[in-house]
């Protein structure tokens, strides 16, 4: 028997208490919810023959970024496929995409997710998948035309639409659409008070347009809709140090990095990327940040072999060099450099950013900056956001200041300020004030110019 879930997409469900789990998981993992696992175990306990579930338990996994887990995922996949033949198109879609993912094909996995999309334009658990799957390889543009292919087809009084529009607002700040990016957020958190992820894309606005007073009025007034997450709590602490670290209050800043950004001291690659880059940006202003190196370099020297994800990767050797472990952090560059010769050759500028990373580390700033130029174009294949990537940007232009070359590091400090919408932040100034020979260059981690 089919039945239809809060969203009115059909599910190969009998029982009315497994679509109220189905639902209740589904609109916990819009919403970044912690209790988005325990929903789903329900379920599966629930209908241990539901294909969608152990498809999307898969796809769970896969987004996780752990090499360790893709062998749970092969086997929710092998579970998911036991019930094809009583699986409807849209599950069977999800079956398809974890097959493409664990294949090594994210473009396949996406395409299979637009299928749904184009068949059922409302499906706004598909359209989340799709745009995490995009927002892990970077393609900022790709999640905009998804969302906008099916955004006409929304009522108002549909019960995805805020959680669309967050996701909207998303790839409008990240496709530099910031005053467009700000309303969609707002709008979305009007229909859907819990969308974290709407909350977040603010945010970014706020940080893009280096109005950092603004986004600690903004995060600080809106904890109902990401008290609740998982570890993406963290990550909403981590914008709020990064606001109060333009703002000059490095103490706040790093109080906020021990009482929350690391309150819990996971391993999750997401969370190492939050930490790991926020003491380097405090490290670029001269700030000392003593011990905090070393258990996330213990982390990510267990994940030196990983490889899932290059974002992960140069977190992982920001942790290693940190903390002054060069044969881990080596085994990284060696690794990204080996795996990226034909026939592979699918980490694109990771290889050239490690090794930009590990020389800035060893005080090589004219290396360091030649490796990290001919990375910097394209950055954007590893994933994440602006916000994110902006860590291998401010390394980028600080080795070149280090080294001397002046008017190259100008350079890219003006394209930075453009892609911020001429906005200038704290980080901007203090460089254009040392190249102008109006201010001294902070100390870090390494020798200075």
């Amino acid at each position: 028997m089919s039945r239809h879930d809060h969203f009115d997409q059909p599910v190969s469900l009998d029982s009315a208490v497994a679509v109220a789990e189905w639902n209740a998981m589904a609109g916990a993992f819009l919403a970044h919810g912690a209790s988005t696992p325990d929903h789903l175990a329900r379920l599966l306990d629930l209908a241990p023959d539901y294909g969608g579930a152990h498809a999307l338990k898969g796809l769970f996994l896969v987004l996780l970024g752990r090499r360790e887990l893709l062998a749970d995922a092969r086997a929710a996949l092998a579970r998911a496929k036991e019930y094809e033949a009583d699986a409807n198109l849209r599950e069977r879609d999800l079956m398809l995409a974890l097959r493409h993912l664990l294949d090594g094909s994210p473009k396949a996995a996406m395409t299979a997710l637009e299928t749904t999309l184009r068949r059922a334009p409302t499906d706004t658990l598909a359209m989340k998948l799709g745009h995490a799957l995009r927002f892990v390889t970077g393609d900022a543009a790709g999640m905009r035309r998804s969302i906008e292919r099916v955004l006409p087809c929304y009522g108002s009084e549909h019960a995805g639409h805020g959680y669309l529009l967050g996701c909207h607002a998303f790839a409008l700040e990240e496709t530099g659409d910031y005053a467009a990016a700000t309303a969609a957020g707002h709008a979305a958190l009007d229909l859907a008070p819990d969308d974290a992820w709407g909350l977040h894309a603010v945010a970014h606005v706020h940080d893009m347009t280096a109005d950092a007073a603004g986004g600690l009025d903004w995060i600080d007034r809106r904890q109902a809709a990401w008290g609740h997450c998982n570890n993406f709590r963290f990550h909403v602490w981590w914008h709020r140090a990064l606001m109060l670290l333009d703002l000059g209050r490095m103490d706040a800043a790093l109080a906020c990095y021990d009482e929350h950004v690391r309150a819990e001291r996971t391993d999750d690659y997401r969370d190492i990327a939050n930490a790991t880059s926020l003491l380097l940006r405090l490290e670029l202003e001269g700030i000392d940040v003593g011990h905090r190196w070393s258990e996330l370099a213990d982390l990510a020297d267990a994940r030196t072999a990983d490889g899932c994800l290059v974002f992960a990767d140069l977190h992982y050797l920001l942790a290693l060099t940190g903390d002054g472990r060069d044969a881990a952090a080596g085994r990284i560059v060696s690794r990204l450099a080996d795996t990226a010769r034909p026939p592979e050759g699918r980490h694109g500028p990771g290889p050239a950013a490690a090794r930009g990373l590990a020389a800035f580390a060893a005080g090589d700033h004219a290396a360091a900056f030649a490796a990290l130029s001919a990375a910097r174009p394209h950055m954007q294949d590893i994933g994440g956001s602006h916000a994110q990537r902006d860590v291998f940007e401010r390394i980028t232009i600080d080795s070149g200041i280090r080294a001397g070359l002046l008017t190259q590091a100008g350079a890219f400090l003006d394209d930075r300020t453009a892609r911020r919408g001429g906005c200038e932040d704290r980080y901007a100034a203090v460089r254009r004030a040392f190249i102008a020979g109006a201010a001294n260059f902070p100390c870090s981690r390494s020798a200075t110019a």
